[in-house]
């Protein structure tokens, strides 16, 4: 009897040791390639390293339908995620984030209160803590091209003059508000010409003119591929794609500023996770100064003004950052409002 009491014992304590581990444990999702990479660098492991805590660090593809698959599901596989802000907006509106106190971010490392450090677009959402600014551009492989140099949004739609393959991630944002722009509207008018059944239409209709020449993708991880193997001449990415294949590989790729939809991504919490109080410290840590600092290794800006300081000043110029004026902030509101909408308009057509 004895020994079965110490088995038992026994048992329960591995029981416990398993919970405890489990409940010391993270999965965090985030896109992957360098973006990945350099999150693993200056926020995942100086995390775990600090505080013992292990995360398990995922990717993704984007859009919310996994997110809301799990959430309600009631099956939540996972605690934390990266997302845009396009994304996060619908996320939060249909209650698949849990709202994140804002209040207790700690101030900047030069003292200044977070309320002040953060940018005002960073704590814009309650679902969420913006960790970057970041943008989506086109490039062109300089070995590839037919016809001269792109500089435009209006080149881009030109397969006259510059013949070949375009590759767009299989999506309505930033497709239909290039679409506009390369027909002529101007950039502070996109949403709300967007927002008519008549602006819609314009869109897909300046779309139908290049769609036998688009490559369609899934994850901004294939874009670099597409340009460097020939299956597009004109590729779609966030910059920082193009940014390391540039900077690490030697890829002689050319980023077009002009039309650029630039946005933030955010840091939230998946609605129902268990692990609520860890995800909260993790992102309280992840969006400081310094972490937020080695951002640009990507080039991607960080979201604090404090981050700035620990910043090599001639790395500045190559961030989304400096060139705003040639771009459209994304319209996180429009999205949350037409996104559901317009994405089953643009599934249909890619069918048609």
């Amino acid at each position: 009897m004895k020994k079965k009491l110490l088995s038992l014992a026994a048992a329960a304590a591995v029981s416990m040791s398993a919970n405890l581990a489990s409940a010391d444990e993270l999965t965090a999702v985030s896109f992957g390639g360098s973006y990945g990479a350099a999150q693993q660098k200056h926020m995942i492991d100086p995390y775990m390293d600090k505080t013992g805590h292990n995360i398990l660090f995922e990717n993704y593809s984007g859009g919310v339908a996994e997110l809301k698959a799990q959430v309600e599901s009631g099956n939540v596989l996972w605690d934390v995620i990266d997302m845009e802000v396009i994304d996060l907006e619908r996320a939060c509106s249909e209650g698949l984030l849990e709202v994140f106190p804002q209040d207790q971010l700690p101030p900047g490392d030069d003292g200044t209160p977070a309320a002040e450090d953060f940018s005002e677009e960073a704590l814009a959402n309650e679902c969420g803590v913006g960790n970057i600014v970041w943008t989506v551009l086109y490039a062109y492989n300089h070995d590839t091209i037919e016809g001269g140099e792109p500089t435009s949004m209006t080149d881009f739609f030109d397969t006259a003059t510059y013949p070949g393959k375009r590759a767009m991630r299989k999506r309505p944002q930033v497709n239909m508000e290039w679409a506009l722009m390369a027909d002529g509207v101007p950039k502070d008018e996109i949403y709300d010409v967007l927002s008519t059944e008549e602006g819609q239409a314009r869109a897909f209709a300046k779309l139908d003119s290049i769609k036998d020449d688009i490559v369609w993708f899934d994850s901004w991880s294939q874009a670099p591929q597409l340009l460097n193997d020939g299956g597009a001449v004109m590729v779609q990415s966030a910059n920082g794609r193009f940014f390391a294949a540039i900077q690490e590989e030697n890829k002689p790729f050319e980023m077009v500023w002009d039309g650029h939809v630039f946005d933030l991504d955010v840091w939230a919490i998946v609605k129902g996770t268990d692990k609520k109080d860890l995800a909260i410290d993790f992102i309280k840590y992840a969006t400081g100064s310094k972490p937020l600092s080695g951002m640009p290794d990507v080039a991607y800006g960080p979201t604090r003004q404090s981050s700035y300081a620990y910043i090599d000043e001639s790395i500045v110029p190559k961030l989304p950052s400096a060139h705003l004026d040639e771009g459209l902030k994304a319209s996180s509101i429009f999205w949350a409002d037409y996104g559901e909408s317009l994405g089953e308009k643009f599934n249909e057509w890619l069918l048609q």
